[in-house]
């Protein structure tokens, strides 16, 4: 009985969701064209937009022309090995990829962050689990001010909830207000960030000895997430992994001039 009642009960929900799939159409998530499934992007954009898949870097998860073996580095990663363990992006930066981030960042599409922060579950999912602590990149509190959200914290707060890792979006402080890293060198970005972020003191008895997970929307030169990696290792992460939506050129960021970090 109890079983023939759930099926009785699930007969209006689906007609609810038939009643506003008529009313309210699903829409692309990047071009707002209409879809079939929610969250997702149309055929066009899809198509658009570079996904990256293995095989990859170990390190720096960049794609490889063919497959060199599973834990292979690229001669970037064997030239100059990053502070954290792993890096992975679902996206190359332009397209389809780079328009959905500008909507987030500047354009206050804070849904956006649901879908977004769901792929990059699926990315990390090699070094996602319920013993991460997941770290979003933080903002100073000056600039948080004036935007009103941390773009890197609502997609941390959708990974977290994705793998049944903690969310920790007070552990890591960025206590020196920096300049935009746009039109820098990447000497100068590196300059620019150093010694930019700090552990809460009150919560780093979380931190020694666990697995961080650090969450950012965009990487162009790795200097803001080496910089916080350095941080939480001084301070006694055992590791840092990182999560980003996209990878930009900064050959291409600099054309471009969107201000990424």
């Amino acid at each position: 009985m109890l079983a023939i009642g759930n099926k009785l009960t699930s007969v209006p929900k689906a007609a609810t969701r038939l009643v506003l799939d008529f009313l309210l159409p699903l829409r692309c998530t990047s071009c707002d064209a209409k879809v079939g499934t929610a969250e997702g992007l149309c055929a066009s954009c899809w198509q658009k937009t570079s996904f990256t898949e293995k095989p990859w870097c170990q390190r720096l998860g960049t794609p490889f022309a063919y497959d060199v073996g599973e834990e292979a580095w690229s001669p970037q990663a064997i030239a100059s090995p990053p502070v954290f363990d792993r890096l992975r992006f679902v996206a190359f930066y332009d397209g389809p990829a780079r328009d959905l981030i500008l909507a987030l960042k500047f354009s206050g599409r804070r849904e956006l962050a649901m879908p977004m922060g769901r792929w990059m579950s699926r990315t990390g999912s090699e070094f996602l689990g319920k013993q991460s602590l997941i770290i979003p990149v933080p903002l100073h509190r000056g600039r948080l001010l004036s935007r009103r959200f941390n773009q890197s914290a609502d997609l941390a707060r959708v990974v977290a909830r994705e793998c049944g890792g903690r969310f920790q979006p007070d552990l890591l402080r960025r206590h020196k207000r920096t300049r935009q890293q746009v039109g820098l060198s990447a000497g100068d970005r590196q300059k620019n960030v150093r010694s930019a972020f700090e552990v809460s003191k009150n919560q780093s008895g979380n931190l020694f000895g666990r697995h961080v997970v650090l969450i950012d929307d965009v990487i162009t030169t790795g200097s803001t997430i080496s910089a916080c990696s350095k941080t939480l290792l001084a301070a006694g992460a055992a590791s840092v992994d990182v999560l980003t939506f996209a990878y930009a050129d900064p050959k291409n960021q600099l054309q471009h001039g969107d201000g990424i970090f």
